[in-house]
């Protein structure tokens, strides 16, 4: 209370205004009242004269509305009120009408105040968040509110009360999933200013399915197209992923990058850009570069580069940069967003390198890119993002350095001038009028030289064409005279600006490549150009240019091979001590790194200047500049002895290098072996297993089989046995009955016999009748009989043969029917007398017809048993036949699977025999190893191990084998 009269400016003097005592009145209403109703109409009171009597109200009121807070948390409308009054005091979005410029400090200040008195009891932050899980509105909304302004005030403090309260961050994003949009819109910005510069907290928030539930919000606002919900989306999404890898990688390994690439999708016509959808969209490019910055870690860098380009983002970005009518600060971001998304991964290097314009005819993006670059009347921003995107192209990237620089090579340029390449376009812009083109094109072909050696010597061969009639000139020589022409050539825009470029591409192109130096030393004008320039006492702005020349003449000397004799170190270093000094040398070498735009470029990668005068160094040559300003100064002081001594050690490093780099390929090219025979080594083993398996599978069959057999065998026996004794009790029971119907079936046979032989004998008797007629006949006539008398005769003594036959069977036939006529009257003896039934011999005939229909009836029941016996025999014989075929099936399949053992065992041979190979190969490696001093780790151990399981392999192949032989000779 005190403190705040303080602020107030002490007690006044007279009476109080009249609105300090009704908030008085209103505020002892509120203290004492034991009414429910009456303290709500005093707290709804002083919501009216909160923000009219702010400070008032504040000062009196905040103890009792924070006291109805804690006490009246079961009537939901004075909680509101209460709310609403707080925020009033404490928030300061003040309508305009209620701010003064004079007061406006003081306003913020009154902010401040109210929210440290609010939070100095920590208790009324976690009051707070308890009120805002309450799911009524009109306690939820203004909970929501307030805690966002006690954030805005005193974020640190207030993060950090949310972060040690129980549950804290959790209860405040299910704000998110609120179904009413105001409470989730509101919820969406107090998680802006939550997670605000606080990484713990940010970590929470995204673990709590953060990026799902904003993404979803995205969707269904309509991605870019969407309102300010997205904008704020965006912002919080920003929040969560800035400077925290551990979000990132989180949102990486959740596969939300696939969900951003609906997000690029504008359509065709990309008409009607509003305001709303340019801003979505500069905030969803930004979103993509911070997930690709060069300021993360390299390795998460690059794995979202490549997720960009497998989910077809990167290929969508580059849809919008060859897109027409987009928007030109659209453009300039989407540049420097495909800039970041391929710096340094050569997969999305190589894309944009395929990347068409929709022309005619069709241009490389890189062609339509630089030639925006160099366009003079192209907004500065956009020049400046080409640059950087050609920059990020390069870097790293020594294949599209080569395609670059052969496009200036003559043997690959376009004789014809149907196309413009991109190294036309760089030289063009390097010798044009407008210095900004010049700087831009000079920094470009640096990056196209950067850390390739054998592209700094290929561009010496380029060669220029000044004018009609004159011979051409090399592009070295070209940026060397006009580096010596200076102010004489009228310039649009800054000079400086020209002849840093020239000197920062010079320095690149001359570092680490002596051939170059000597080319350059060997234009005799260009050592006491550079010798004048550092000489001269030049005003505030030229001290860069004679920082740079000081810097080349220093390269010039450092990677001087001394194969000019004019020009070798010593004589070099003897010229600067006489027309410079070395003193003043290094003082002039040092201009470059004190000046202040030398430190912002130094910063990050990406070319950001205020205006083009500002533009003068380039990141990278920063680096150089960092790495060659501490030798130079110490080979200027170093003396010819010295350099000598030096020389012989870069020598000595130089073969000691060549012996390690050749070592080191040796080494590597035996890795790559040994990894090959490992690989080959596991492939073995891994087949080695699998046919083990496939012998340990076939084996558990063969025995199933043998199994399966011998069930059978036993099965077959049994049935054999059962039909046996069966026919034997049949035998047993129906002995008698069998004789007897044997009996009567041969004595119906030989009455079939008996009848058949009688007819014969009639025939016969018929054809001897005729035969004796016929001889009758024939003996009326002599001369015939005489003629036909030896065939009569012949043919009559056949017949006599014939009849004779036929009465010697038809007489043993009559035996033999006597005979059975006899047996049959003696079973009919045995029958009658078997009979109890029959009292004398008077009654014969009826005794036999009951016999005979016994007998009758039993043949029938015996014919019907012996039917049923032969059925049962045909499906026992059906039976044996399929047992028998599926034993066949079975010796077929192990014949099989014995010759399939049989390869398995012949192909572990050769497994064997590779193995030992390898074994000797690797023992030869190692031997080799060791002879060059690398330390290797004797497997005695391990050997003797695979040995042993080798034998026990052995073993198994021996029980395989026994076992394959007891099943043969089953």
């Amino acid at each position: 209370m005190n403190f705040l009269r303080g602020v107030m400016g002490g007690p006044s003097a007279g009476p109080q205004p009249s609105g300090a005592d009704t908030i008085q009145k209103l505020c002892d209403r509120v203290a004492s009242s034991t009414l429910l109703d009456d303290r709500r109409d005093a707290v709804r009171a002083l919501k009216s004269l909160s923000k009219k009597y702010r400070l008032e109200v504040g000062i009196q009121a905040m103890e009792h509305l924070i006291h109805v807070l804690q006490t009246d948390r079961s009537d939901s409308e004075i909680i509101g009120y209460a709310l609403d009054t707080l925020y009033n005091v404490i928030s300061n979005d003040l309508e305009e009408e209620e701010q003064e410029e004079n007061s406006a400090k003081q306003v913020d200040d009154l902010g401040s105040q109210f929210t440290e008195i609010f939070i100095k009891q920590q208790e009324n932050v976690t009051l707070l968040l308890t009120l805002v899980e309450e799911f009524d509105f009109h306690v939820r909304w203004p909970g929501v509110k307030l805690l966002t302004s006690l954030l805005k005030q005193q974020g640190p403090q207030v993060q950090q009360i949310i972060l040690v309260s129980p549950m804290g961050v959790s209860r405040l994003m299910d704000l998110l999933a609120d179904s009413r949009e105001v409470i989730r819109n509101d919820g969406v910005l107090l998680l802006q200013q939550l997670t605000k510069s606080n990484a713990a907290i940010q970590k929470i928030v995204a673990f709590e399915n953060a990026f799902e539930r904003l993404l979803d919000i995205i969707t269904e606002e309509g991605n870019s197209d969407g309102g300010i919900v997205v904008e704020d989306c965006l912002l919080l999404l920003q929040n969560l992923l800035k400077n925290n890898n551990s979000n990132q990688n989180f949102f990486k390994e959740g596969s939300y990058i696939q969900r951003m690439k609906p997000w690029f999708e504008v359509g065709d016509d990309n008409c009607g850009w509003s305001a709303q959808k340019v801003t979505n969209l500069h905030l969803m490019l930004q979103l993509v570069r911070v997930l690709v910055s060069p300021t993360n870690p390299p390795g998460a860098t690059s794995s979202c580069q490549k997720a960009m380009f497998h989910c077809g983002l990167l290929q969508q970005l580059c849809t919008i940069l060859m897109a027409t009518g987009v928007p030109a600060d659209i453009l300039t971001e989407t540049i420097n967003t495909v800039s970041e998304v391929i710096r340094g991964c050569q997969t999305n290097q190589d894309y944009f390198a395929s990347v068409n314009a929709p022309s005619n005819p069709p241009r490389p993006a890189i062609v339509v890119l630089l030639m925006s670059m160099v366009n003079e009347r192209q907004p500065f921003v956009l020049r400046c993002a080409v640059l950087y995107c050609f920059q990020c192209f390069l870097y790293k990237n020594q294949k599209g350095q080569g395609e670059i620089v052969s496009t200036l090579l003559p043997s690959t340029i376009d004789a014809t001038g149907n196309s413009v390449s991109a190294g036309q376009l760089l030289c063009g812009g390097l010798f044009s009028t407008d210095s900004l083109s010049n700087w831009c094109a000079a920094v470009a072909l640096a990056h196209a030289l950067q850390e390739n050696g054998t592209l700094k010597e290929q561009l010496l061969r380029v060669q220029l064409a000044t004018s009609i009639g004159n011979p051409p000139v090399s592009l070295l020589q070209q940026c060397t005279n006009i580096l010596s022409q200076g102010d004489k050539i009228d310039r649009r825009g800054s000079k400086v600006q020209t002849r840093v470029g020239l000197l920062m591409l010079l320095c690149t192109w001359l570092s680490n490549c002596s051939i170059a130096v000597t080319h350059f030393l060997h234009n005799p004008a260009n050592v006491p150009f550079l010798t004048g320039q550092i000489a001269e006492n030049l005003g505030e702005e030229e001290q860069l240019v004679q920082g740079l020349c000081a810097l080349l003449l220093g390269i010039s000397i450092y990677y001087n091979d001394n194969s000019l004799e004019n020009y070798r170190k010593e004589k070099l270093k003897q010229l600067i001590e006489k027309r410079i000094g070395r003193e003043n040398f290094i003082e002039k070498l040092g201009f470059i790194s004190k000046h202040e735009l030398y430190s912002r470029a130094a910063q990050k990668p990406q070319p950001s200047f205020s205006s083009p005068d500002h533009m003068m160094f380039d990141h990278e040559f920063t680096k150089l500049v960092k790495e060659l300003e501490g030798v130079i100064s110490k080979a200027i002081y170093k003396s010819s002895e010295e350099d000598k001594k030096e020389e012989e050690v870069k020598k000595t490093l130089e073969q000691h290098d060549n012996i390690v780099t050749h070592y080191k390929k040796v080494i590597r090219e035996q890795d790559q072996e040994l990894e090959e025979l490992k690989q080959r080594i596991s492939t073995l083993t891994s087949q080695n297993e699998q046919l083990q398996a496939t012998v340990t599978q076939q084996v558990s069959q063969i025995q199933q089989h043998k199994d399966q057999y011998n069930l059978l065998k036993v099965q077959l026996g049994k049935d054999t046995q059962h039909h046996n004794s069966h026919g034997d009790t049949l035998q047993m029971n129906g002995i008698q009955t069998e004789e007897v119907s044997k009996l009567k079936e041969e004595l119906e046979e030989w009455k079939n016999k008996h009848e058949l032989l009688q007819g014969q004998l009639k025939e016969k008797d018929s054809v001897i009748e005729k035969l004796n007629s016929s001889q009758l006949e024939m003996g009326a006539t002599e001369q015939s009989l005489q003629t036909s008398r030896f065939g009569g005769l012949e043919h009559s003594n056949e017949l006599q043969k014939e009849l004779e036959m036929l009465r010697s069977q038809l007489q043993l036939q009559a035996a033999e029917i006597s005979k059975l006529q006899m047996e049959n009257q003696k079973l009919q003896v045995m029958n009658t007398s078997a009979d109890p039934m029959l009292g004398d011999s008077g009654a014969p005939a009826a005794t036999s017809s009951e016999l005979e229909a016994r007998l009758e009836q039993e043949i029938k029941e015996l014919k019907s048993q012996v039917k049923a016996l032969s059925e049962e025999k045909e499906s026992l014989k059906q039976q044996l036949d399929s047992s028998t075929s599926t034993v066949a099936i079975l010796q077929d399949k192990n014949s099989r699977l014995e010759r399939e053992v049989a390869e398995s065992k012949k192909e572990q041979d050769d497994l064997l025999v590779l193995l030992a190979d390898q074994d000797q190969k690797i023992s030869a490696q190692k031997m080799k190893l060791k002879d060059f001093g690398v330390a290797v780790e004797d497997e005695d151990d391990t050997e003797s191990g695979d040995q042993g399981d080798e034998d026990e392999d052995g073993d198994e192949e021996e029980q395989d084998e026994n076992a394959a032989v007891c099943y043969q000779e089953n």
